[in-house]
């Protein structure tokens, strides 16, 4: 397989082409495969269905086998496109505790790390749309 990442990946719909972008895209576009959907109040507040998701995000486990349990991302991994929950381990054989990667789709965000400006604006953008398309 060549490992070079092609631009024109969107022309297709076979999914061997589909799988061989993801597996040779940029890190900068591995970004939007880490998005986590957002729990209701989230969606109505800020107008959006999901969103790449950012160490200090607090995040809720839909599936698996900690499922219902909540905690703080601690690591996302763009090469891997998987997470760390903190509080989420499991033991080893010889005693020790891992934390366990999770994959993205199974989560729903609980609450958002907004200390970062450029992703608090984006909010405050929508938000200001909102407000104004509703006073006119």
């Amino acid at each position: 397989m060549k490992k070079e990442f092609s631009t024109t990946w969107k022309a297709s719909k076979l999914p061997r082409k589909q799988r061989k972008f993801r597996y040779n895209a940029p890190l900068h576009l591995r970004k939007k495969f880490v998005s986590v959907n957002l729990s209701k109040e989230l969606r109505e507040k800020y107008g959006k269905r999901n969103i790449p998701v950012k160490k200090g995000d607090t995040i809720k486990i839909m599936k698996g086998k900690f499922k219902k349990k909540t905690g703080k991302i601690l690591e996302v991994d763009l090469k891997k496109s998987k997470v760390k929950v903190e509080g989420i381990q499991v033991k080893k054989h010889d005693g020790s505790n891992v934390g366990v990667r999770l994959q993205p789709s199974n989560l729903q965000i609980i609450e958002l790390e907004l200390g970062d400006k450029n992703r608090e604006s984006k909010f405050k953008k929508k938000i200001e749309k909102e407000k104004s398309g509703e006073s006119k």
